[in-house]
């Protein structure tokens, strides 16, 4: 997998906690803290598409292969990233940090993380010579 998509993700994290800070300083004082974690994870969702795309346009993915080996590689870095500073940096709970995985009860951050996971995958496809 090239390096470059690699360091992409720590772009793509500055992307989300942006995004994070947006919701708290504007839409997340006005709303359910439930719909602000919805909306956010919707505009999660449009940025690092955005990003990504641009970036695989200008670095193209090689393989399907290359495609879920950086997605699958997002997805872990995002995950370790989540739970061992929400854990042990911003001192959430394990429970607390769980909870925005429950699609039962309208926590939709599951969903981003298929998105992240899946992305270089369809931008491949996209992006493929027909």
């Amino acid at each position: 997998m090239p390096i470059r998509y690699l360091l992409l993700w720590f772009g793509l994290a500055i992307v989300a906690i942006v995004n994070g800070v947006v919701r708290q300083a504007t839409y997340g004082k006005t709303m359910s803290d439930l719909a602000a974690h919805q909306l956010s994870t919707v505009t999660a969702v449009l940025a690092s598409g955005a990003v990504v795309g641009v970036a695989a346009k200008f670095w193209p993915i090689r393989s399907a292969a290359q495609a879920w080996t950086i997605g699958v590689s997002w997805l872990l870095m995002t995950i370790a990233f989540e739970f061992g500073f929400g854990h042990f940096v911003a001192g959430h709970s394990w429970s607390r940090l769980l909870a925005d995985y429950n699609l039962f009860a309208g926590r939709v951050w599951a969903l981003f993380l298929l998105w992240m996971t899946v992305l270089p995958y369809l931008l491949f496809q996209f992006y493929a010579p027909r």
